[in-house]
């Protein structure tokens, strides 16, 4: 993010604008809808507004600009677009005041935002100067999205406000009756113009807030690593968030679609590493939950695959907590497909096993894939580079032929992405090659995509 995003509070704040033309019009129609008190310097102005001085809706200096027009300003803007920008820009410095230059991004210290409104619901939309025409196109499809109406039901929630923070002393139930407004039967009586029937919905729904509003559990999965595929529902459980507790498998850049206020608790897990047990996980959920709050847990890949979802979902179950389940794309299918590799091929691969690494001594499972791995199977394997070596030894003695591809993604779907490929004989010395990010391992003919696609690498290098 290389601005900052903020709004001003204008109203009645002189602001300068130096240039009277087309460009000057159109900032001066923003800013007196921000009821700035408007100066403005130039020789000349347009007829708009020449006619707005003569009205006293603006002000106006007919000369040319100097430093002391600044004196008493708040801010200022310059549309001259020639060298007496850059003398603007050091004057309003030597002041201390904030500049906007239209179209000079580099001498500005704001920018002006494409803005779409809809009564006190005020959207600003920037790409730092870069691609004006891009922002168009967006703000016509958020103007598409929104609701005519919407700003009247800002102005109800305004009017309704101190009412309901006096009613509804605890902040995550409030927040619960806010939701249930903006997503319910008032939003849709306010938007369809029936102004009473919102209101005397609204106000039902307060009388019995204490019976209608509960805490929940959400089980997400956050995918693979890549936040563009995080499903629609997962994005919406986590703005939607009081409380979130997140693996440590999950992407910094997942976590950061959580809404900005929400809790966030980490509770990973991983190998020799417990930062809290599941027990204590379970117990926290519950604990969220019967407090009010909406709580999402959010896992790496799907919550019920190598997740323990299934558990998390008994427990809360049993002691009659509402809860969820956001199915995510596990690991299986996302990082096979972003290292190129079919997990099903009609001519090579007629099944698929999940498998975990984390082997038993006196475990039966390698076996049990071994048979499916030599019946033309696709075994993926989770959690198993430290046992790579052992895969591969009870595999080779359970009868898999050495030469069979094998295929290892650390990172899948991420810009950090690290994919080696060799045969099932070269698995550990493949495993010695990665470091401390999650690694999938791919057993089974279709691998060997992966392994066409890293010697090309290998021979582009």
């Amino acid at each position: 993010m290389q601005t900052f995003p903020g709004f001003l509070i204008l109203n009645d704040r002189p602001v300068l604008v130096v240039g009277g033309g087309e460009h000057a019009a159109r900032k001066i129609r923003l800013l007196r809808k921000a009821g700035a008190a408007v100066t403005v310097v130039a020789p000349a102005l347009i007829a708009e507004l020449a006619a707005l001085a003569t009205d006293g809706a603006i002000a106006h200096r007919a000369e040319a600009f100097a430093p002391h027009h600044l004196d008493g300003m708040k801010l200022v803007v310059s549309t001259l677009g020639d060298e007496t920008d850059q003398a603007v820009v050091t004057a309003a410095h030597d002041r201390n005041l904030l500049v906007n230059v239209v179209d000079r991004p580099e001498l500005s210290d704001f920018i002006v935002p494409a803005i779409v409104e809809r009564g006190d619901i005020t959207i600003g939309i920037s790409s730092n100067g870069t691609a004006p025409l891009l922002l168009g196109r967006i703000r016509a499809q958020i103007e598409a999205l929104l609701p005519a109406r919407l700003g009247d039901l800002a102005a109800l929630a305004g009017e309704f406000r101190s009412t309901v923070a006096r009613v509804i002393t605890d902040a995550a139930t409030r927040k619960r009756f806010w939701e249930r407004v903006f997503d319910g039967p008032v939003a849709v009586k306010q938007l369809s113009g029936d102004s009473a029937a919102a209101r005397s919905t609204l106000l039902a729904q307060l009388n019995a807030v204490q019976d209608t509003i509960r805490g929940s559990v959400a089980l997400v999965g956050a995918g693979p690593g890549d936040p563009d595929l995080l499903t629609l529902a997962a994005q919406r459980a986590l703005m939607d968030a009081d409380v979130v507790l997140y693996d440590d498998l999950v992407a910094p850049a997942i976590l950061d679609r959580a809404r900005r206020d929400a809790e966030r608790i980490a509770v990973g897990k991983r190998k020799g590493a417990h930062r809290i047990s599941q027990d204590g996980i379970n117990e926290l959920l519950a604990e969220h939950a019967t407090a009010g709050r909406r709580v999402v847990r959010l896992k790496a890949g799907d919550p019920f695959i190598f997740g323990r979802g299934g558990e998390e979902l008994d427990y809360l179950s049993a002691r009659g907590i509402a809860v969820s389940v956001v199915p995510g794309i596990t690991a299986a299918l996302g990082c096979a497909a972003s290292a190129g590799i079919p997990l099903t091929h009609r001519d090579l691969a007629h099944g698929i096993t999940l498998v975990s690494g984390h082997l038993k001594d006196d475990s039966d499972d390698a076996f049990v894939w071994a048979e499916r791995a030599k019946r033309d199977e696709t075994v993926v394997v989770y959690m198993g580079l430290t046992q790579a070596e052992a895969i591969r030894d009870r595999l080779v003695a359970a009868g898999v032929a050495p030469s069979l591809p094998v295929a290892l993604i650390e990172n899948g779907t991420r810009p950090d992405q690290v994919v080696t490929a060799g045969s099932l004989y070269t698995l550990p010395a493949l495993a010695a090659r990665h470091g401390d990010g999650p690694v999938l391992l791919i057993i089974g003919k279709v691998a060997a995509y992966a392994q066409a696609s890293a010697q090309a690498q290998r021979r582009r290098a």
